[in-house]
Protein backbone atom coordinates (compact mmCIF):
# COMPACT_ATOMS: atom_id res chain seq x y z
CA UNK A 1 0.00 0.00 0.00
CA UNK A 2 2.59 2.45 1.24
CA UNK A 3 4.95 1.70 -2.47
CA UNK A 4 1.46 2.26 -4.64
CA UNK A 5 0.64 5.68 -2.41
CA UNK A 6 4.56 6.84 -3.43
CA UNK A 7 3.92 5.87 -7.31
CA UNK A 8 1.04 8.07 -7.18
CA UNK A 9 2.20 10.90 -5.83
CA UNK A 10 5.24 10.89 -8.24
CA UNK A 11 2.87 10.07 -10.57
CA UNK A 12 1.06 13.50 -9.84
CA UNK A 13 4.32 15.39 -9.24
CA UNK A 14 5.47 14.58 -12.66
CA UNK A 15 2.24 15.59 -14.21
CA UNK A 16 1.79 18.69 -12.21
CA UNK A 17 5.10 19.32 -13.59
CA UNK A 18 4.94 18.75 -17.57
CA UNK A 19 1.57 20.60 -17.32
CA UNK A 20 3.55 24.25 -15.79
CA UNK A 21 6.26 24.13 -18.01
CA UNK A 22 3.34 24.20 -21.11
CA UNK A 23 1.65 27.02 -19.44
CA UNK A 24 4.92 29.12 -18.83
CA UNK A 25 6.98 27.78 -22.21
CA UNK A 26 8.14 31.77 -22.66
CA UNK A 27 9.28 32.17 -19.30
CA UNK A 28 11.43 28.82 -19.49
CA UNK A 29 12.83 29.88 -22.78
CA UNK A 30 14.03 32.93 -21.53
CA UNK A 31 15.80 31.23 -18.00
CA UNK A 32 17.21 28.79 -19.98
CA UNK A 33 18.98 30.78 -22.84
CA UNK A 34 20.21 33.54 -20.39
CA UNK A 35 21.50 30.82 -17.97
CA UNK A 36 22.79 28.24 -20.04
CA UNK A 37 25.79 29.28 -22.48
CA UNK A 38 25.02 27.72 -25.96
CA UNK A 39 28.19 28.03 -28.19
CA UNK A 40 27.19 29.32 -31.98
CA UNK A 41 29.69 27.03 -34.38
CA UNK A 42 31.38 30.60 -35.28
CA UNK A 43 31.26 30.49 -39.25
CA UNK A 44 30.83 32.66 -41.67
CA UNK A 45 27.80 32.66 -43.69
CA UNK A 46 27.21 33.24 -47.16
CA UNK A 47 30.58 32.46 -48.36
CA UNK A 48 30.34 32.61 -52.01
CA UNK A 49 30.18 36.13 -51.54
CA UNK A 50 33.92 35.74 -51.02
CA UNK A 51 34.98 33.69 -53.99
CA UNK A 52 36.99 35.87 -55.56
CA UNK A 53 39.12 36.50 -52.16
CA UNK A 54 39.80 33.40 -51.44
CA UNK A 55 40.60 32.81 -54.81
CA UNK A 56 43.41 35.64 -54.50
CA UNK A 57 44.44 34.05 -51.19
CA UNK A 58 44.87 30.65 -52.60
CA UNK A 59 47.13 32.27 -55.08
CA UNK A 60 49.14 33.60 -52.66
CA UNK A 61 49.78 30.61 -50.96
CA UNK A 62 50.24 28.79 -53.89
CA UNK A 63 53.25 31.12 -55.68
CA UNK A 64 54.40 32.62 -52.23
CA UNK A 65 54.00 36.18 -54.19
CA UNK A 66 51.34 38.99 -54.39
CA UNK A 67 49.72 41.10 -51.82
CA UNK A 68 46.14 40.85 -50.14
CA UNK A 69 44.14 44.18 -49.12
CA UNK A 70 41.30 43.85 -46.41
CA UNK A 71 39.83 46.97 -45.58
CA UNK A 72 38.14 47.12 -42.13
CA UNK A 73 35.53 49.98 -41.58
CA UNK A 74 33.58 50.78 -37.98
CA UNK A 75 33.20 52.80 -35.20
CA UNK A 76 35.14 53.11 -31.65
CA UNK A 77 35.46 49.21 -31.50
CA UNK A 78 37.69 49.59 -34.37
CA UNK A 79 39.55 53.03 -34.18
CA UNK A 80 40.95 51.66 -31.13
CA UNK A 81 42.27 49.08 -33.50
CA UNK A 82 42.87 46.38 -30.76
CA UNK A 83 40.06 43.69 -32.06
CA UNK A 84 41.37 44.45 -36.50
CA UNK A 85 45.16 44.67 -35.15
CA UNK A 86 44.43 40.68 -33.46
CA UNK A 87 42.88 39.84 -36.73
CA UNK A 88 45.76 41.26 -38.28
CA UNK A 89 48.29 39.50 -36.11
CA UNK A 90 46.55 36.48 -37.08
CA UNK A 91 45.49 36.46 -40.80
CA UNK A 92 49.19 37.84 -41.12
CA UNK A 93 50.63 34.46 -39.48
CA UNK A 94 49.10 32.36 -41.94
CA UNK A 95 49.62 33.96 -44.95
CA UNK A 96 52.51 36.71 -44.65
CA UNK A 97 53.22 40.22 -43.44
CA UNK A 98 52.83 42.51 -46.26
CA UNK A 99 52.70 45.89 -44.22
CA UNK A 100 50.65 47.66 -41.13
CA UNK A 101 48.36 49.34 -44.16
CA UNK A 102 46.16 52.51 -43.66
CA UNK A 103 46.98 54.33 -40.36
CA UNK A 104 46.19 57.62 -39.10
CA UNK A 105 48.36 59.98 -36.91
CA UNK A 106 45.30 60.16 -34.14
CA UNK A 107 46.97 61.62 -31.77
CA UNK A 108 47.57 65.39 -33.28
CA UNK A 109 43.65 64.87 -33.77
CA UNK A 110 43.42 64.34 -30.17
CA UNK A 111 41.65 61.20 -29.89
CA UNK A 112 43.02 57.43 -29.71
CA UNK A 113 44.34 54.87 -32.28
CA UNK A 114 46.99 52.17 -32.88
CA UNK A 115 49.64 51.68 -30.59
CA UNK A 116 52.16 50.47 -33.18
CA UNK A 117 53.10 53.58 -34.82
CA UNK A 118 53.41 56.72 -32.68
CA UNK A 119 53.36 60.19 -33.98
CA UNK A 120 54.05 63.34 -32.82
CA UNK A 121 54.36 67.35 -34.13
CA UNK A 122 55.43 70.15 -33.02
CA UNK A 123 52.36 72.52 -33.49
CA UNK A 124 48.56 71.71 -32.59
CA UNK A 125 46.50 70.76 -35.32
CA UNK A 126 42.84 71.47 -36.26
CA UNK A 127 40.57 67.83 -36.80
CA UNK A 128 37.00 67.07 -37.10
CA UNK A 129 35.19 63.82 -37.28
CA UNK A 130 33.05 62.57 -39.87
CA UNK A 131 29.94 62.62 -36.97
CA UNK A 132 29.84 66.06 -37.49
CA UNK A 133 28.19 68.28 -40.66
CA UNK A 134 30.46 68.88 -42.99
CA UNK A 135 32.49 72.32 -42.73
CA UNK A 136 34.07 74.71 -44.98
CA UNK A 137 37.49 74.04 -45.14
CA UNK A 138 37.76 70.47 -43.54
CA UNK A 139 37.97 67.60 -45.74
CA UNK A 140 36.85 64.62 -43.92
CA UNK A 141 38.01 61.58 -46.30
CA UNK A 142 39.38 57.87 -45.70
CA UNK A 143 40.48 58.24 -42.21
CA UNK A 144 36.86 59.59 -40.83
CA UNK A 145 38.69 62.41 -39.73
CA UNK A 146 39.97 65.72 -41.37
CA UNK A 147 43.10 67.08 -39.67
CA UNK A 148 44.64 70.30 -41.41
CA UNK A 149 46.63 73.49 -40.57
CA UNK A 150 48.06 76.51 -42.10
CA UNK A 151 51.30 77.03 -39.80
CA UNK A 152 54.71 75.33 -40.78
CA UNK A 153 54.95 72.01 -38.65
CA UNK A 154 56.92 68.65 -38.54
CA UNK A 155 55.59 65.37 -38.05
CA UNK A 156 57.50 62.80 -37.44
CA UNK A 157 56.31 58.71 -37.41
CA UNK A 158 58.01 56.38 -35.45
CA UNK A 159 57.35 52.55 -35.92
CA UNK A 160 57.22 51.27 -32.79
CA UNK A 161 56.93 47.84 -33.74
CA UNK A 162 59.46 46.37 -36.31
CA UNK A 163 57.49 43.73 -37.65
CA UNK A 164 56.10 46.54 -39.19
CA UNK A 165 59.18 48.61 -40.79
CA UNK A 166 57.85 49.68 -44.40
CA UNK A 167 59.73 49.84 -47.70
CA UNK A 168 56.78 52.25 -49.04
CA UNK A 169 54.68 55.09 -48.15
CA UNK A 170 51.69 56.53 -49.40
CA UNK A 171 50.50 60.03 -48.49
CA UNK A 172 46.47 60.68 -49.11
CA UNK A 173 45.89 64.31 -49.32
CA UNK A 174 42.31 65.11 -50.23
CA UNK A 175 43.35 66.51 -53.95
CA UNK A 176 46.17 65.92 -56.83
CA UNK A 177 48.03 68.36 -55.23
CA UNK A 178 51.39 67.62 -52.84
CA UNK A 179 50.85 68.76 -49.60
CA UNK A 180 53.67 67.38 -48.20
CA UNK A 181 57.14 66.44 -48.62
CA UNK A 182 58.89 63.81 -47.15
CA UNK A 183 62.26 63.35 -45.52
CA UNK A 184 64.87 61.94 -43.24
CA UNK A 185 67.22 63.34 -40.96
CA UNK A 186 70.95 63.03 -40.41
CA UNK A 187 70.82 63.98 -36.76
CA UNK A 188 68.43 63.02 -33.75
CA UNK A 189 65.28 65.67 -33.50
CA UNK A 190 62.91 65.84 -30.71
CA UNK A 191 60.07 67.35 -32.20
CA UNK A 192 58.42 67.67 -29.59
CA UNK A 193 60.67 68.98 -27.45
CA UNK A 194 59.58 72.39 -25.53
CA UNK A 195 61.95 74.96 -24.15
CA UNK A 196 61.16 77.17 -21.53
CA UNK A 197 60.42 80.81 -23.47
CA UNK A 198 63.14 83.75 -23.55
CA UNK A 199 62.18 87.48 -22.61
CA UNK A 200 64.23 90.04 -23.14
CA UNK A 201 63.64 93.57 -21.32
CA UNK A 202 65.98 96.58 -22.47
CA UNK A 203 66.33 99.09 -19.11
CA UNK A 204 65.08 102.28 -20.16
CA UNK A 205 65.66 105.39 -18.20
CA UNK A 206 64.58 105.32 -14.81
CA UNK A 207 63.09 102.04 -14.61
CA UNK A 208 64.12 99.74 -11.06
CA UNK A 209 63.64 96.38 -10.35
CA UNK A 210 60.76 96.38 -8.82
CA UNK A 211 58.48 98.04 -11.65
CA UNK A 212 60.11 95.63 -14.32
CA UNK A 213 58.93 92.84 -12.15
CA UNK A 214 55.27 93.69 -11.75
CA UNK A 215 55.52 94.35 -15.30
CA UNK A 216 56.37 90.60 -15.95
CA UNK A 217 54.57 89.55 -12.74
CA UNK A 218 57.46 88.33 -10.90
CA UNK A 219 59.51 88.88 -7.70
CA UNK A 220 62.61 91.17 -7.76
CA UNK A 221 64.16 87.52 -6.28
CA UNK A 222 63.35 85.65 -9.33
CA UNK A 223 64.63 88.45 -11.65
CA UNK A 224 67.94 88.79 -9.81
CA UNK A 225 68.48 85.37 -9.54
CA UNK A 226 67.84 85.05 -13.36
CA UNK A 227 70.66 87.54 -14.25
CA UNK A 228 73.09 87.10 -11.53
CA UNK A 229 72.70 91.05 -9.60
CA UNK A 230 73.91 90.88 -6.03
CA UNK A 231 72.32 94.55 -5.79
CA UNK A 232 69.00 96.41 -7.18
CA UNK A 233 71.24 98.83 -9.17
CA UNK A 234 70.52 98.72 -12.70
CA UNK A 235 71.56 100.69 -15.73
CA UNK A 236 69.94 102.00 -18.70
CA UNK A 237 70.26 100.01 -21.88
CA UNK A 238 71.41 97.38 -20.54
CA UNK A 239 69.26 93.75 -21.32
CA UNK A 240 67.25 91.55 -18.42
CA UNK A 241 66.10 87.86 -18.98
CA UNK A 242 62.63 87.13 -17.96
CA UNK A 243 62.43 84.24 -16.20
CA UNK A 244 59.12 82.85 -17.09
CA UNK A 245 56.97 79.08 -16.88
CA UNK A 246 55.66 80.00 -20.55
CA UNK A 247 57.42 76.86 -22.94
CA UNK A 248 57.53 77.16 -26.49
CA UNK A 249 58.53 75.41 -29.62
CA UNK A 250 61.90 74.28 -30.02
CA UNK A 251 62.67 76.00 -33.77
CA UNK A 252 64.03 73.14 -36.29
CA UNK A 253 65.51 74.07 -39.11
CA UNK A 254 64.55 72.78 -42.71
CA UNK A 255 68.28 72.23 -43.29
CA UNK A 256 68.32 69.77 -40.62
CA UNK A 257 66.70 66.82 -42.66
CA UNK A 258 67.61 65.00 -46.06
CA UNK A 259 64.37 65.36 -48.42
CA UNK A 260 63.11 62.20 -50.52
CA UNK A 261 61.05 62.11 -53.56
CA UNK A 262 57.62 61.67 -53.96
CA UNK A 263 56.37 60.16 -57.12
CA UNK A 264 52.65 60.08 -58.05
CA UNK A 265 50.63 57.02 -58.63
CA UNK A 266 48.11 55.81 -60.49
CA UNK A 267 45.43 56.69 -57.87
CA UNK A 268 46.71 60.14 -57.60
CA UNK A 269 48.95 60.07 -54.56
CA UNK A 270 52.59 60.58 -53.53
CA UNK A 271 54.52 57.73 -52.42
CA UNK A 272 57.89 57.06 -51.65
CA UNK A 273 59.97 53.56 -52.09
CA UNK A 274 62.90 52.62 -49.79
CA UNK A 275 64.96 49.48 -50.89
CA UNK A 276 66.21 49.11 -47.61
CA UNK A 277 63.19 49.16 -45.00
CA UNK A 278 62.62 52.75 -42.85
CA UNK A 279 61.54 52.48 -39.03
CA UNK A 280 60.78 56.51 -39.25
CA UNK A 281 60.08 59.37 -41.28
CA UNK A 282 59.10 62.99 -41.12
CA UNK A 283 56.33 64.91 -42.82
CA UNK A 284 56.71 68.48 -43.79
CA UNK A 285 55.16 71.07 -45.51
CA UNK A 286 55.56 71.49 -49.66
CA UNK A 287 56.43 74.77 -50.02
CA UNK A 288 54.31 75.84 -52.77
CA UNK A 289 50.97 74.30 -50.51
CA UNK A 290 48.91 77.22 -48.50
CA UNK A 291 46.69 74.74 -46.53
CA UNK A 292 47.81 71.27 -45.27
CA UNK A 293 44.94 68.37 -45.60
CA UNK A 294 46.05 64.75 -44.16
CA UNK A 295 43.68 61.90 -44.59
CA UNK A 296 46.01 59.01 -44.20
CA UNK A 297 49.32 57.26 -44.70
CA UNK A 298 49.83 53.86 -46.24
CA UNK A 299 52.93 51.90 -45.11
CA UNK A 300 53.52 48.22 -47.21
CA UNK A 301 56.38 46.03 -46.69
CA UNK A 302 58.51 44.36 -49.94
CA UNK A 303 56.99 41.56 -49.11
CA UNK A 304 54.16 38.93 -50.37
CA UNK A 305 50.89 38.41 -47.51
CA UNK A 306 48.14 39.78 -46.59
CA UNK A 307 47.69 43.51 -45.26
CA UNK A 308 44.86 44.44 -43.02
CA UNK A 309 44.10 48.00 -42.96
CA UNK A 310 41.52 49.38 -40.26
CA UNK A 311 39.40 52.73 -40.82
CA UNK A 312 37.43 53.57 -37.40
CA UNK A 313 35.94 56.64 -35.75
CA UNK A 314 34.21 57.20 -32.60
CA UNK A 315 30.86 57.16 -32.39
CA UNK A 316 30.21 56.72 -36.18
CA UNK A 317 27.62 55.72 -38.09
CA UNK A 318 26.91 54.56 -41.53
CA UNK A 319 25.54 57.78 -42.13
CA UNK A 320 28.50 59.73 -41.32
CA UNK A 321 30.68 57.76 -43.53
CA UNK A 322 27.89 58.31 -46.09
CA UNK A 323 27.51 62.02 -46.02
CA UNK A 324 31.45 62.46 -46.89
CA UNK A 325 31.98 61.59 -50.49
CA UNK A 326 35.42 62.01 -50.41
CA UNK A 327 36.29 59.30 -48.08
CA UNK A 328 34.71 56.72 -50.50
CA UNK A 329 36.38 58.57 -53.41
CA UNK A 330 39.93 57.64 -52.02
CA UNK A 331 38.81 53.65 -50.91
CA UNK A 332 40.13 52.91 -53.90
CA UNK A 333 44.00 54.04 -53.53
CA UNK A 334 43.73 50.93 -50.74
CA UNK A 335 42.71 48.16 -53.36
CA UNK A 336 40.58 46.22 -51.30
CA UNK A 337 40.12 42.76 -52.29
CA UNK A 338 37.26 43.06 -49.11
CA UNK A 339 35.82 45.23 -47.39
CA UNK A 340 34.66 44.34 -43.25
CA UNK A 341 31.93 46.17 -42.58
CA UNK A 342 31.34 46.76 -38.22
CA UNK A 343 28.63 49.05 -37.64
CA UNK A 344 25.60 49.58 -35.73
CA UNK A 345 26.17 49.66 -32.06
CA UNK A 346 25.94 53.96 -32.11
CA UNK A 347 22.79 53.60 -34.06
CA UNK A 348 21.65 51.40 -31.85
CA UNK A 349 22.29 54.10 -29.25
CA UNK A 350 20.58 56.59 -31.01
CA UNK A 351 17.57 54.21 -31.24
CA UNK A 352 17.39 54.16 -35.16
CA UNK A 353 14.99 51.86 -36.78
CA UNK A 354 16.17 48.93 -38.11
CA UNK A 355 14.43 50.07 -41.11
CA UNK A 356 16.72 53.68 -41.01
CA UNK A 357 19.52 51.22 -40.23
CA UNK A 358 18.85 48.99 -43.01
CA UNK A 359 18.80 52.02 -45.26
CA UNK A 360 21.92 53.46 -44.54
CA UNK A 361 24.00 50.26 -44.46
CA UNK A 362 23.03 49.78 -47.96
CA UNK A 363 23.99 53.31 -49.34
CA UNK A 364 27.15 52.49 -47.45
CA UNK A 365 27.66 49.16 -49.06
CA UNK A 366 26.54 50.63 -52.56
CA UNK A 367 28.97 53.34 -52.09
CA UNK A 368 31.23 50.58 -51.73
CA UNK A 369 30.82 48.88 -54.33
CA UNK A 370 30.65 52.11 -56.87
CA UNK A 371 34.06 52.93 -55.74
CA UNK A 372 35.58 49.54 -55.42
CA UNK A 373 33.35 47.29 -57.88
CA UNK A 374 35.83 43.65 -57.35
CA UNK A 375 35.77 44.11 -53.46
CA UNK A 376 33.83 41.20 -51.57
CA UNK A 377 31.86 42.80 -48.76
CA UNK A 378 31.40 41.42 -45.41
CA UNK A 379 29.67 42.67 -42.52
CA UNK A 380 29.44 41.81 -39.12
CA UNK A 381 26.68 42.04 -37.21
CA UNK A 382 27.49 44.71 -33.64
CA UNK A 383 27.87 43.05 -30.44
CA UNK A 384 25.71 42.63 -27.46
CA UNK A 385 25.60 45.44 -25.52
CA UNK A 386 23.06 46.83 -22.75
CA UNK A 387 21.52 50.25 -22.24
CA UNK A 388 22.01 52.33 -18.46
CA UNK A 389 24.50 49.09 -17.98
CA UNK A 390 21.04 46.99 -17.54
CA UNK A 391 18.62 46.53 -19.95
CA UNK A 392 19.15 44.63 -23.00
CA UNK A 393 20.26 46.17 -26.24
CA UNK A 394 17.08 44.98 -28.73
CA UNK A 395 18.13 47.02 -31.36
CA UNK A 396 21.22 45.27 -32.27
CA UNK A 397 19.74 42.16 -31.62
CA UNK A 398 17.22 43.12 -34.69
CA UNK A 399 19.79 44.69 -37.05
CA UNK A 400 21.97 41.40 -36.73
CA UNK A 401 18.55 39.50 -38.16
CA UNK A 402 18.18 41.90 -40.71
CA UNK A 403 21.79 41.81 -41.71
CA UNK A 404 21.35 38.51 -42.28
CA UNK A 405 18.25 38.26 -44.22
CA UNK A 406 19.21 40.26 -46.72
CA UNK A 407 23.00 39.10 -47.38
CA UNK A 408 22.19 36.78 -50.31
CA UNK A 409 20.54 39.53 -52.24
CA UNK A 410 23.01 42.22 -51.47
CA UNK A 411 25.59 39.67 -52.23
CA UNK A 412 27.97 39.64 -49.24
CA UNK A 413 29.03 37.38 -46.87
CA UNK A 414 28.09 37.75 -42.62
CA UNK A 415 29.51 36.92 -39.58
CA UNK A 416 27.21 37.34 -36.58
CA UNK A 417 29.30 38.61 -33.91
CA UNK A 418 26.08 39.04 -31.83
CA UNK A 419 25.32 35.30 -31.73
CA UNK A 420 28.71 34.25 -31.41
CA UNK A 421 29.23 36.68 -27.92
CA UNK A 422 25.92 35.51 -26.54
CA UNK A 423 23.30 37.49 -27.99
CA UNK A 424 20.65 39.05 -26.04
CA UNK A 425 21.77 37.90 -22.93
CA UNK A 426 25.41 37.58 -23.53
CA UNK A 427 26.80 40.92 -21.73
CA UNK A 428 26.47 39.56 -18.26
CA UNK A 429 28.75 36.17 -19.00
CA UNK A 430 30.94 38.24 -21.63
CA UNK A 431 31.60 40.58 -18.39
CA UNK A 432 31.86 37.91 -16.16
CA UNK A 433 34.91 36.61 -18.09
CA UNK A 434 36.41 40.01 -18.16
CA UNK A 435 35.35 40.83 -21.69
CA UNK A 436 33.26 44.00 -21.39
CA UNK A 437 34.02 47.22 -20.34
CA UNK A 438 32.22 48.96 -17.02
CA UNK A 439 30.06 50.72 -19.19
CA UNK A 440 28.51 47.46 -20.59
CA UNK A 441 28.91 49.03 -24.38
CA UNK A 442 32.30 48.77 -25.03
CA UNK A 443 34.39 45.38 -24.30
CA UNK A 444 37.80 45.25 -22.34
CA UNK A 445 41.07 44.78 -24.49
CA UNK A 446 40.74 40.59 -23.76
CA UNK A 447 36.98 41.51 -24.84
CA UNK A 448 38.59 42.79 -28.50
CA UNK A 449 41.14 40.55 -28.52
CA UNK A 450 38.62 37.64 -28.17
CA UNK A 451 36.58 38.86 -30.95
CA UNK A 452 39.61 39.10 -32.70
CA UNK A 453 40.68 35.65 -32.58
CA UNK A 454 37.09 34.59 -33.38
CA UNK A 455 36.39 36.50 -36.45
CA UNK A 456 40.12 34.98 -37.50
CA UNK A 457 39.46 31.24 -36.34
CA UNK A 458 35.93 31.71 -38.64
CA UNK A 459 37.27 33.47 -41.62
CA UNK A 460 40.41 30.37 -41.94
CA UNK A 461 37.52 28.28 -41.11
CA UNK A 462 35.58 29.51 -44.08
CA UNK A 463 38.75 29.51 -46.14
CA UNK A 464 39.90 26.13 -45.87
CA UNK A 465 36.16 25.02 -46.65
CA UNK A 466 36.50 26.42 -49.88
CA UNK A 467 39.82 24.79 -50.82
CA UNK A 468 38.70 21.46 -49.59
CA UNK A 469 35.40 22.23 -52.21
CA UNK A 470 37.17 23.48 -54.70
CA UNK A 471 40.01 20.05 -54.91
Amino acid sequence: MRNSFLALLLSLTLTNCFSQTDSTEVATDSIIIDSVEVVPDNIITNTSALKLLFEKLSLLEEQKAGKVNIVHIGDSHIQADLFSGTIRKMLQEHFGNAGSGFNFPHRLAKTNGSDYIRYSSNISWDSRRNIYPPEQGMQVGLSGIALVTKEDFIIEMTIRDTAYNFNTIKVITPGVTQDFDIATSSKTIVVESTVPKKISHKIKRGEVLGTIARKYGITVTQLKNANGLRTDNIRAGKTLSIPTQEMEKKEIKRSEFIPLPLAADTTENFYYHSVKRMDKIYLLPNKDAKQYNLNGIVLEKDSPGVIYHNIGVNGAKASDYNKYPLFFKQLPVLQPDMVVVSLGTNESFDKLTTEEYMVQLNIFIDNVRSACPDACILVMTPPPSLFKRKYPNTFVADYAKNILMQETVKHYASWDMFTELGGLFGVKRNAAKGLMSSDRVHYSVQGYQKQGEMFSEAFLKAYQNFKNNRD
